[in-house]
């Protein structure tokens, strides 16, 4: 076994990553600006604080598209970024890592995250992957090991993962590009057309954070703030929660779709499990208030929240680094085993 133990989940939206030797997880936006090309300026939360607020000169850059690596060259870079706040030093030493892959992706891609930090200037050890909603489900608290079904369902930025678990297995996975953003840019859109206002995708975010309700049962409203697309002169508009929900609706409605098409496919035993377990929420974009009330309502399950889902990913990780039983999760991907 490798002194240090490390592992990754490499979302759209947000990079986390956890070292066993100290239990820390660092949890910040996955985004690195550049400067003049080349030079990294700031990479992390600061980064993306100058989303759409930088000059000519200056890149931000998003290297992770609906849930796989896009930019693996300014990926690379990040990792070695995160892996040096982590530990406090530089980049030196070995150690072991576990990174999770959406399941529903093709084997080229789920190379790309091994071949991340393989390439990397890190030392690694031993790198294996284990599946996003296998540690997804651990990190919620499911003996994933147990013969019973259950339904993860994991709404990112870019895409919503739902997935059927038994006996440490995936029975059935479906990934969806639809998340988080694809509502943000819903909220642009109507904005837009209504209060001829166009705001960024960081407003458009706030608005979605404070105003999103899946039910349109609120009645509160939200100053946004652009430009005018007639004078073309910065402008403010008030935004209610009833107009949020008719950009938003048709979305949810959607992933919960998918969600039913999921259960139609489910073996009658397990959706027999499903019934007593009920839908596992997770993934940030699951934080929209009364989305649970919608999903029960829709599918008549019991729908399971999460305190802090944003992170069931990575504490699923640690508890599998943590549990020698749980270690048989992780494998090494088919096209790295010859090698």
């Amino acid at each position: 076994m490798a002194q240090h133990l490390y592992g990754i989940d490499l979302g759209t939206s947000n990079f986390k990553i956890f070292g066993l030797t100290n239990k820390k997880i660092i949890n910040e936006k996955n985004v690195i600006a550049k400067k003049n090309k080349d030079e990294v300026f700031d990479y992390g939360d600061p980064a993306f604080d100058m989303f759409e607020k930088a000059p000519s000169n200056i890149n931000i850059i998003f290297p992770v598209r609906y849930g796989v690596i896009a930019d693996i060259r300014n990926m690379d870079v990040l990792f070695e970024c995160f892996f040096r706040k982590l530990n406090g030093k530089g980049i030196s030493g070995s150690g072991d890592f576990c990174v999770a892959v959406p399941t529903d992706i093709t084997e080229v891609e789920k190379r790309a995250f091994y071949d991340m930090i393989a390439e990397s200037r890190i030392r690694a050890k031993h790198i294996n992957v284990v599946e996003k909603p296998i540690a997804d489900a651990v990190g919620v608290g499911i003996d994933v090991e147990s013969p019973k079904g259950n339904l993860v369902v994991n709404i990112g930025s870019d895409t919503t993962e739902i997935s059927v678990i038994s006996l440490g297995g995936i029975v059935l996975s479906k990934l969806i590009k639809t998340g988080g953003s694809k509502l943000d840019d819903a909220i642009c859109s109507i904005v837009r057309k209504k209060y001829n206002l166009i705001i960024g995708k960081r407003t458009a975010e706030a608005v979605k954070i404070h105003l999103a309700d899946a039910t349109n049962s609120s009645n509160n409203t939200y100053v946004a703030h652009g430009r005018n697309i007639v004078t073309g002169l910065p402008s403010s508009k008030e935004i209610s929660s009833e107009l949020v929900y008719e950009a938003i609706t048709e979305i949810l409605h959607s992933i919960i779709d998918s969600i039913k098409v999921i259960l139609e496919r489910t073996p009658p035993e397990l959706s027999a499990d499903i019934i007593s377990t009920g839908v596992y929420l997770t993934g940030g974009s699951s934080q929209i208030k009364n989305l649970d009330s919608l999903i029960r309502q829709e599918t008549g399950l019991m729908v399971n929240l999460d305190d802090n889902p944003e992170e069931t990913v990575i504490r699923g990780i640690a508890e599998i680094l943590s549990n020698n039983k749980l270690r048989e999760l992780m494998y090494v991907p088919r096209e790295k085993q010859y090698n």
